[in-house]
């Protein structure tokens, strides 16, 4: 539960959603309906045709300017919102509302978008903390780049590469050298999104750790491996690998190649994010739906 007032909500939906867009100027007035302000993110404005008195605010901007966001959309639209929160000092909270066909994070049904809001409101609403990472990236000993993600660091060969060669290393030493098509550091909340794929573990969200998940690798030994939250993860490639093959990417949001002698290191954030908790709806029962459990 929290005691925080909600006096502006903002509104983001996925870029070019036009499902989505019957349902904007029907949520706008929803909320000023109990002296809510609306604020719509600057293309969700103009998805939803709105008029031009409604206040708007870039992606980047929206997380200080009010007090929860409604993402409507999938999980790649929740995620860009996530890691732009975690660069504020802002711990607004989110409530995903899901027009994608699948979804774990924006886990909330568009028929239940309003009772939901309503337990927002009223500071009823049930609260899921999940923990983000903080990848920093090292060339020469300086560090050139820093990232906050929900889901995952990854990293893959570039486009025909052959098989990359990355060293893995923990807080205790040396951990692996692995050969395969790329690596994945996931979130325990990640490990629902690529991790899956690839065939890593599903860990339930309230686990502290971290799962390291090679892609199709060269040997059948090298396997998924859930370590201790508390662990830094550094992977930098091999000496001899060919480094320029490397590409990392940051929640499949965003990356760049690798050069010789970087190094990326990966250890649990210290803020957390807060997501909307679908009513009467455990984490267990959105596996089950989500992935078909028990179907024929």
């Amino acid at each position: 539960m929290t005691d925080t007032v909600i006096a502006r909500a903002g509104i983001v939906a996925k870029r070019g959603l036009l499902a989505a867009s019957e349902h904007l100027d029907r949520l706008a007035t929803w909320l000023q309906a109990r002296n809510i302000a609306p604020v719509y993110e600057t293309e969700t404005a103009a998805l939803a045709g709105t008029r031009s008195t409604t206040q708007t605010w870039s992606r980047d901007d929206l997380p200080l300017h009010v007090d929860v966001i409604i993402v409507l959309g999938g999980d790649g639209t929740l995620l860009s919102m996530a890691t732009r929160i975690a660069r504020t000092t802002c711990e607004v909270p989110m409530l995903g509302v899901n027009f994608g066909s699948l979804g774990f994070l924006t886990e909330t049904r568009i028929d239940e978008l309003y009772p939901t809001l309503e337990s927002v409101i009223a500071g009823t609403a049930i609260y899921d903390q999940r923990t983000l990472l903080a990848a920093e990236a090292y060339r020469e000993r300086e560090r050139f780049d820093s990232r906050v993600v929900l889901n995952d660091v990854v990293f893959t060969k570039a486009a025909l590469s052959r098989i990359i060669e990355l060293s893995v290393s923990v807080s205790t030493g040396l951990m692996t050298k692995v050969k395969a098509d790329g690596l994945i550091v996931a979130s325990a909340t990640g490990s629902t999104a690529y991790n899956l794929a690839a065939g890593g573990p599903i860990v339930h969200p309230r686990v502290d750790a971290l799962v390291l998940t090679p892609i199709a690798p060269h040997t059948l030994t090298h396997r998924p491996v859930v370590i201790p939250g508390s662990e830094i993860v550094e992977v930098r490639p091999l000496p001899d690998a060919g480094a320029d093959d490397i590409y990392v990417t940051y929640d499949g949001q965003s990356g760049y190649p690798l050069q010789k002698g970087d190094s990326i290191r990966i250890r649990k954030h210290e803020r957390v994010l807060r997501l909307v908790k679908a009513p009467a709806r455990s984490y267990f029962e959105v596996l089950r739906e989500k992935l078909k459990w028990g179907e024929r």
